[in-house]
């Protein structure tokens, strides 16, 4: 029955017991990759129903999302993801026709909701020649990626945008 064309099927290796976290914070943690508009809005909308729901929210952001936090970009920011390209148009207009709040305002409004913490990546900043002072305020503070990785670690959801 089983042979070069029907292999056995495979098992799952056992998870060692030291590979299982401890008891999980109450926390979402978000790498923020991504600078366009529709990834920050998501990313935004997800960190305020955290907050809502009494969770505490870290925000590490790294690349094209932490240039998307320069002071006033978010005002002017279009780009919208690659895949999504045709539906830039529509996707700014009904935003427009609803008044739908900028990914910025969510983001303000989270922190008064909640525990919403948003740090730079130090790298990100290194790479592009930008300092603190050059985000808005609501950046908290620029870390390294070890120090964004201790606080994730216990995050009972870690999400890539």
């Amino acid at each position: 029955m089983f042979g070069p064309s029907h292999p056995a099927p495979q098992q799952p290796l056992p998870v060692p017991t030291q590979a299982i976290p401890p008891g999980t914070a109450n926390r979402l943690a978000i790498v923020l990759f991504s600078g366009t508009v529709d990834k920050l809005m998501s990313a935004s909308i997800l960190a305020t129903g955290a907050a809502a729901m009494g969770m505490d929210v870290e925000i590490f952001l790294t690349n094209w999302g932490a240039l998307a936090f320069r002071k006033g970009d978010y005002k002017t920011n279009t780009r919208v993801s690659a895949d999504y390209a045709d539906y830039h148009s529509t996707l700014l207009e009904r935003m427009a026709a609803k008044k739908v709040t900028s990914w910025m305002e969510n983001l303000e409004d989270a922190r008064e909701i909640g525990n919403v913490h948003i740090a730079a990546c130090s790298h990100t900043m290194t790479l592009f020649d930008l300092q603190l002072s050059d985000l808005e305020p609501i950046v908290d503070e620029v870390i390294g990626v070890a120090a964004f990785m201790e606080r994730a670690r216990d995050s009972a959801m870690t999400l890539f945008i």
